[in-house]
């Protein structure tokens, strides 16, 4: 499973993108919250309009999209307590914990914590 700062890294080339890339072409393996969705939607969408957004959620569909369901806002509401993570990044790491799933992300928060493969902003 990839954060939506990955996800962004891979699609525009950055200097991670490389980092994200096995995750990333793990096709139907690959795990898909859809609160990515939303958030890669929403930038790709801002900066490079509706085209390159769709194109953008197209690549990302090649994983199996899950949607926040109350399970996962339940175990999401728990994550805070134990790690103080926002309520987008505790959703995330809930997802990625109920699909067994290691976690691939550039967002600080994350550093050091059980299943995350983490690298910093490049």
């Amino acid at each position: 499973m990839v954060d939506s700062s990955g996800w962004l890294e891979y699609l525009a080339g950055g200097p991670n993108a490389d980092f994200f890339a096995p995750a990333v072409e793990r096709g139907s393996e690959l795990i898909v919250p859809t609160l990515s969705l939303y958030k890669v939607f929403k930038k790709v969408f801002q900066q490079r309009g509706e085209g390159q957004a769709l194109q953008a959620v197209a690549v990302m569909l090649q994983g199996q999209a899950v949607d926040l369901d109350m399970d996962l806002a339940l175990s999401a509401a728990k994550v805070p307590a134990e790690r103080k993570l926002p309520m987008a990044d505790s959703v995330m790491l809930a997802t990625a914990q109920a699909h067994d799933a290691t976690f691939w992300t550039q967002d600080a928060d994350f550093e050091g914590i059980e299943g995350v493969r983490y690298i910093a902003k490049g």
